[in-house]
């Protein structure tokens, strides 16, 4: 279970880097629409909520008193490499916890904001925060991107195509 959910993890951790990949510098820090997000903020919060949740993951509470989250909301002027060591950051505190859990911790007790959660809930939790933040990022990198995006998945009307290849691969 543990190894499937690190996978899970790892494909939304290279999904959410490459629809910023595409994204051109001059628009990492854009907002589209009142009360949205930029990418570089969705950046800051992914990396924030990972950091807070997973330092410390089987001992102490996820929600860390060092956590600023309404400051990960806050437009800053990083870089593309200062969001990529922001994103990188996050995703390593996660990935050293992962790899130190095995499956026999599922249904151990751990805390975030004081509520008890299984790690297994605890972690199912966290995949469904990521994916809804990563699929606003992919949402966010084809608007921004104008017409020049590339797809990140099975392009639409590509299904079939896609369901073949997968066939012959499997067949060879």
């Amino acid at each position: 279970m543990i190894e499937d959910l690190s996978k899970e993890f790892a494909r939304y951790k290279t999904l959410g880097l490459n629809a910023m990949a595409q994204v051109p510098d001059s628009r990492l820090h854009e907002i589209i629409g009142p009360d949205g997000n930029s990418m570089a903020v969705l950046v800051q919060h992914i990396s924030g909520n990972l950091r807070s949740r997973f330092t410390d993951f089987l001992t102490s509470d996820g929600e860390k008193p060092w956590r600023n989250r309404d400051s990960e909301f806050e437009s800053l002027d990083n870089s593309r490499r200062e969001l990529e060591e922001i994103w990188a950051r996050g995703w390593s505190v996660l990935e050293n916890e992962l790899a130190h859990l095995t499956d026999d911790d599922l249904l151990r007790q751990v805390y975030i904001r004081g509520e008890a959660w299984t790690v297994h809930g605890a972690l199912a939790r966290s995949l469904a925060h990521v994916s809804y933040h990563v699929g606003q990022m992919v949402s966010l990198g084809r608007v921004l991107c104008s017409g020049d995006w590339r797809w990140l998945t099975i392009p639409k009307g590509k299904s079939e195509d896609f369901n073949q290849k997968m066939a012959r691969e499997k067949i060879s």
